[in-house]
C-alpha cells in the first residue's frame, strides 16, 4: 500500500496564481509550458476562450445575472475564479481553488459548467447544501443563463422513502410512543401524494427519527428487482431522472459510495460525466476513509433479527424456526453491549478484544449470527425478503470475522499493541453509543483509490472550498486527496476585514488543560456578551465543555439554544428568529450555519481544534507519519487543525454588511511558533487583547446611525487597534 501520509513532503513546483488577470485567457496563464501535453482532441479547445470569455460575461456587470438576479453584484474574486473552472472545464485539467466566504463560488462554478453543456455531476458536503444548490441556487442561475439542461437531484437510497419496508411496518407494534405512532401516521399520508419520495420532504421529521430505517432502504436489506414495487420505486426513479439530466447534484456520500462500488468491482450508481465539481472538498478525505473501509454494529443487526420476523410472518412455519436464533442473537448484542461498558467510547480492536469479556461477547454474537445464517439456509428460497435476510446474515458473519481476525495470529495481549494492526494498513476500531457499538476498518490512507477513479475518469475535475490551504500553501489537502501538481488558486474574501470585523485575544486565560479554565472562559465572556446584547456563536471543543458553559450561562438575559436540546434546524431557525439569542454548539456547528445579518455578531472558539485523542484512526495515522521519520504534529496535527479553525471561523462574517467580533480563547495562539501558523491563516482582522476595543466596536454609533453627534471618547470606525 502506498501510504502517501506516512512520507515526508517533498517541494514541488507550484501553480498557484492570486491575480485575477492571470486568467484572462488560456494563453495568459503562467505556468502553462509546466502542463503535461495535451491529448490531440483537446488541443483546439486551448486555443478557444470562447468559455472563459462567456462565464466572465455572464457574472460582469451588465451581464445575464446582474441582469435577471435584484441582488447580484458582480465580484471580481468571482471572474477570477470562474475563469479558471472555465479553463479547466475546456482543458479537461484539475483544478485545486480555494475561494474565501462572500466570493461566489456557487455561481462561479454553476455559470460555466451550464454554458458549456458538459455532463458534469456536482457534489456538496452536505445533504442541506445539496437541497440549497438544486432547489434555489441552479433554477436561479439557469433561468438568468436561458439555458434548458435538465438536471437532477441525487441522494443515497437511505433519503428516499423504501414503499415495501412502509407497508411492512404498518401495523406492526414497534413504536415506543404515541408521538412515533401519530408520526408514522404522518409519513403514511405524504407517501400518498409523494412524487419523489425524498424524506426531506417530511420537515417535522428529525435526521435521526427511530422510524427513518423503518420506512428506508438500504444496500443490505434492498430486494432490488425482486422487490414487488420495483417498478415504483423512488431510488430506481431518481436514477433515471439523473442517467437523463445534463447536471447532476450529489453530496460527497454518495460520490463516495459510488467509488467504493467501482473500487469493488461492483459497476456504479453514478452516471459518466466529463466533469466532476466538488464543494466543500476539505471534507473529502475523511468522508472516503468511511467509505473505502468496512463496518457493522450493533443497531443493523438488531434490525437484520427484526426484518427476519417480519418477513417470516408470509411464510408457513418460518416464524418457528427463526425465533428461537433471533432471540438468542437480540440476547448476545445486549450482553456483548453491557461487557464494552467499562470500555473508552472510543479505541483500537486490540484494546477491546484484551478484555476476555468483551472477547467472549463477540464469539457469542458470531455463534448467534452463524445460528441466524443457518436457520435463514432452508427458507431463503420461500420469499425473496427471507432471502435478503440470509444474504444479510452470511454478510454479517464475513465482516465480524474479518474485524476479529479470525484468519490471523492469535493476539498477544501482553505485547505492546501496534495502532495500525489490520490488513494493508488499515485501523481496526470500535466506537461506543448510549445504547450500542459500531466497529470499522478504517484505511489511513485513501489517496491511492481517489487518485485512481480521477485518472480513470479522464473528466475535468474542480476542488474548491473556503479552507483548503494552511499558511497559504496547499501541501497538505493536495497529499490526501491524491492530487499530483495540480493548478491552484487561491482567492481572498472580498470582505473589508478590518472594518467589518474585529479579533480578541483575551488577557489573562489560563492554559485550556488547566483547572478552572472553564469557569475563567465563563467570566471573560459574560463581558463580551453584554456588549455585543447576546447575538453569539460559542463553539466548543468537548460536549462536556459545552454542557458546563450551558449550565453557568442559563437564566442569563438572552435566549439560550444549546446543541442537543433540540434538532439542528430547529435550533438555527429559533436562534435566527430570537434575534439576540446565544448558540452553544460543538465541532458539527462549524461548518454548515449561514446566519446573516445582527442576530449573529460574535464567535467564541474556546480552544484551538486540535483531533481528540481517542481518535483510533488518527492516532494510527500519526504514528504511520512517525514511524516514516516525519513529523506527526506538523504534518497533521497542525494542518487539521488549521483547516477545523478556518471553518469555525467562517461562521462569522457572512456578507458585505455584516459586522462582528470573534474571541479566540486559547492562549496557545501566542506560541511563537504554530501559533502564528494559525492566526496567519485567518482572514486579516483587526486583532486586540482588550476589552474596551470590544466594547467600543459595538458601540452605538457603530450601529446603524442615529440623530445626534457621537461621543467624542469613542473611535469612528476603521480606526486602527493594537495588536497582538
Amino acid at each position: 500500500m502506498d501510504a502517501v501520509l506516512a512520507v515526508p513532503r517533498q517541494p514541488t513546483p507550484s501553480r498557484q496564481h492570486t491575480d485575477p488577470q492571470l486568467f484572462a485567457s488560456a494563453s495568459a496563464l503562467p505556468g502553462a509550458a509546466r502542463r503535461k501535453p495535451s491529448p490531440p482532441g483537446i488541443l483546439s479547445a486551448l486555443m478557444k476562450p470562447d468559455l472563459v470569455h462567456a462565464s466572465r460575461e455572464a457574472l460582469s456587470q451588465g451581464g445575464a445575472l446582474a441582469s435577471h438576479l435584484d441582488a447580484f453584484v458582480p465580484r471580481p474574486a468571482q471572474l477570477c475564479l470562474t475563469e479558471a473552472i472555465a479553463e479547466t472545464l475546456q482543458q479537461r485539467d484539475l483544478l485545486l481553488a480555494e475561494a474565501g466566504t462572500g466570493t461566489g463560488k456557487t455561481y462561479a462554478y454553476l455559470v460555466p459548467v451550464l454554458l458549456s453543456g458538459m455532463k458534469t455531476i456536482i457534489s456538496t458536503g452536505t445533504r442541506a447544501l445539496q437541497d440549497q444548490l438544486y432547489h434555489r441556487d441552479l433554477p436561479r442561475v439557469r433561468q438568468a443563463l436561458g439555458v434548458g439542461h435538465r438536471s437532477a437531484l441525487l441522494k443515497g437510497r437511505a433519503n428516499y422513502l423504501c414503499r415495501y419496508r412502509l407497508q411492512q411496518a404498518r401495523g406492526e407494534p414497534r413504536f415506543s410512543s404515541p408521538q412515533q405512532a401519530a408520526e408514522f401516521q404522518r409519513i403514511l399520508a405524504w407517501s400518498g401524494r409523494t412524487r419523489h419520495g425524498d424524506m426531506a420532504e417530511l420537515d417535522a421529521l428529525a435526521d435521526d427519527s427511530p422510524l427513518l430505517p423503518m420506512v428506508t432502504s438500504t444496500v443490505d436489506n434492498c430486494l432490488g428487482p425482486d422487490c414487488a414495487y420495483y417498478d415504483d420505486c423512488f431510488v430506481v426513479q431518481a436514477r433515471q431522472r439523473a442517467q437523463a439530466a445534463d447536471v447532476v447534484v450529489v453530496n460527497h456520500h454518495l460520490l463516495l459510495a459510488d467509488l467504493a462500488l467501482k473500487q469493488e468491482g461492483f459497476g456504479e450508481l453514478l452516471p459518466g460525466a466529463e466533469a466532476f465539481v466538488i464543494d466543500e472538498a476539505h471534507q473529502l478525505p475523511e468522508l472516503a476513509a468511511q467509505f473505502f473501509g468496512e463496518g457493522f454494529g450493533m443497531r443493523p443487526w438488531q434490525e437484520l433479527a427484526r426484518d427476519c420476523l417480519l418477513e417470516a410472518r408470509s411464510v408457513a412455519g418460518a416464524q418457528a424456526a427463526l425465533q428461537a436464533p433471533v432471540s438468542a442473537l437480540e440476547h448476545a448484542l445486549i450482553d456483548l453491549r453491557t461487557a464494552m461498558d467499562g470500555l473508552p467510547s472510543r479505541g483500537t480492536q486490540w484494546r477491546a478484544l484484551a478484555v476476555p469479556q468483551v472477547r467472549d461477547g463477540f464469539d457469542a454474537a458470531m455463534s448467534a449470527l452463524h445460528a441466524l445464517l443457518q436457520g435463514l439456509e432452508g427458507l431463503r428460497e420461500a420469499s425473496s425478503g427471507l432471502d435478503a435476510c440470509h444474504a444479510r446474515a452470511r454478510e454479517a458473519v464475513s465482516r465480524l470475522g474479518r474485524w476479529l481476525g479470525d484468519d490471523a495470529p492469535l493476539l498477544d495481549f501482553d505485547a505492546e499493541p501496534d495502532p495500525a494492526v489490520g490488513e494493508a494498513g488499515d485501523v481496526l476500531w470500535y466506537e461506543l453509543t448510549p445504547r450500542g457499538f459500531r466497529c470499522q476498518r478504517t484505511p489511513m490512507d485513501v489517496s491511492g483509490p481517489l487518485r485512481e477513479h480521477r485518472q480513470r475518469t479522464l473528466a475535468a475535475w474542480i476542488f474548491t472550498s473556503a479552507t483548503l490551504t494552511v499558511g497559504g500553501g496547499f501541501d497538505h489537502v493536495t497529499q490526501r486527496l491524491g492530487l499530483d501538481d495540480p493548478r491552484t488558486l487561491v482567492q481572498p474574501s472580498p470582505f473589508d476585514w478590518p472594518t467589518q470585523a474585529l479579533c480578541y485575544l483575551p488577557e489573562g486565560l489560563p492554559d485550556p488543560a488547566a483547572r478552572g479554565f472553564g469557569t475563567a472562559l465563563i467570566a471573560t465572556l459574560r463581558p463580551v456578551l453584554d456588549a455585543s446584547h447576546g447575538r453569539a456563536f460559542l463553539l466548543f471543543a468537548s460536549h462536556r465543555a459545552l454542557r458546563e458553559a450551558a449550565e453557568a450561562l442559563r437564566g442569563g438575559p438572552w435566549p439560550l439554544f444549546v446543541q442537543g436540546e433540540a434538532p439542528r434546524a430547529t435550533l438555527l431557525q429559533r436562534f435566527r428568529e430570537s434575534g439576540n439569542g446565544v448558540l452553544l454548539g460543538s465541532a458539527s456547528f462549524r461548518e454548515g450555519v449561514d446566519v446573516v445579518g445582527d442576530a449573529l455578531s460574535v464567535v467564541v472558539i474556546d480552544k484551538l481544534p486540535f483531533a481528540a485523542p481517542d481518535d483510533p484512526v488518527f492516532e494510527a495515522r500519526l504514528e504511520a507519519i512517525r514511524t516514516q521519520g516525519g513529523n506527526p504534529f506538523r504534518d497533521e496535527q497542525l494542518p487539521q487543525a488549521v483547516i477545523a479553525l478556518k471553518q469555525g471561523v467562517g461562521r462569522l462574517i457572512r456578507s458585505e454588511t455584516d459586522r462582528g467580533v470573534l474571541v479566540l480563547c486559547d492562549p496557545r495562539l501566542l506560541n511563537p511558533g504554530y501559533g502564528r501558523i494559525f492566526l496567519d491563516s485567518l482572514p486579516p482582522f483587526r486583532r486586540t487583547r482588550a476589552l474596551a476595543d470590544v466594547q467600543a466596536f459595538f458601540a452605538p454609533q457603530w450601529l446603524p446611525a442615529a440623530p445626534g453627534p457621537a461621543p467624542d471618547d469613542v473611535p469612528p470606525p476603521g480606526t486602527p487597534l493594537p495588536l497582538f
